[in-house]
């Protein structure tokens, strides 16, 4: 299976179980009488449809090059994650400002058995977590790593709403703006997540280098080929899930220039073959002197 299907495939995974967790959260914050968990409801509400912008985003940045966009639709995906980011702004906002009209409003002790919803929930959106974030790695993939951030969000400001129940719960009447607390911090935990999800996203439109690893071998791929003397230059920039490369290659300084340019074609087979990663690699030949 492709990164793209791998990403696509998992987008969907996480559209599903939003769309789940927000039915959940919202019936049982309404009967079980927990703000924290209406705001769970909310930021999972927000989940749907920045997962759904995540799945246009990957399906979008797989379009091939055309006349336009020579080197393919890939930046798409870090502008998408920019738009999530803006969703979960929106929605820490939300929860916020609820959460302190909330505080200053007398109200009933949330349900005991709101507990074990949000149990359960906790340990759903960390495994959640857990399986996006690994093929987020395995696809190099912003907006899906933006995703299971989403998840991991989620599931952090549930053991909010978990602890503001308990302690609700625990010391009775007087306490019961715990759960409005625990859902304020929530909020504050959600805009934390938001820059952490932001920077990387920012770093990818501006071309930041941040592909040590990818070069080295890159590096160690092109001495290998035959006539590839030695490396200088090696310039990667990320587009999607792919990345182009510029790569100056050292060669013998007596050779035609047929046979540079054959060691070019080398070259650029041999990495795009074993680097499927790649979309694109232009070699400059530099003379070995």
């Amino acid at each position: 299976m492709t990164n793209e299907h791998t990403a696509v495939k998992t987008t969907y995974f996480s559209i599903a179980g939003n769309v789940a967790l927000a039915t959940i959260k919202g019936l049982a914050g309404f009967f079980g009488n927990s703000y924290a968990l209406i705001a769970d409801a909310i930021e999972s509400t927000a989940d749907i449809f920045s997962s759904t912008l995540v799945l246009f985003g990957l399906k979008y940045a797989n379009r091939p090059a055309d006349k336009n966009h020579p080197y393919g639709h890939g930046r798409i995906e870090p502008l998408i994650t920019f738009i999530v980011v803006g969703f979960l702004i929106t929605s820490a906002t939300i929860i916020a400002y609820e959460s302190i009209q909330n505080i200053g409003t007398s109200h009933e002790l949330p349900e005991y058995w709101t507990l074990f919803v949000l149990g359960t929930i906790i340990i759903w959106k960390e495994i959640s977590f857990q399986i996006v974030f690994k093929k987020s790695k395995e696809t190099k993939s912003s907006s899906l790593k933006a995703d299971a951030w989403h998840h991991r969000s989620d599931a952090i400001t549930s053991v909010g709403a978990f602890i503001g129940i308990s302690i609700a719960l625990i010391f009775g009447k007087g306490y019961e703006t715990a759960d409005d607390w625990a859902a304020l911090f929530a909020s504050g935990f959600i805009l934390y997540n938001s820059y952490k999800i932001f920077r990387p996203a920012l770093g990818e439109i501006m071309d930041e280098y941040t592909y040590d690893d990818l070069v080295q071998e890159i590096r160690t791929i092109s001495v290998a080929v035959d006539g590839v003397l030695d490396t200088e230059k090696c310039l990667v920039r990320k587009a999607g899930l792919k990345y182009h490369v510029d790569l100056h290659a050292k060669v013998n300084s007596n050779l035609t220039v047929k046979q540079g340019h054959d060691i070019a074609h080398k070259l650029k087979s041999e990495l795009m073959f074993k680097l499927p990663e790649l979309a694109s690699v232009l070699i400059h030949i530099e003379p070995n002197d």
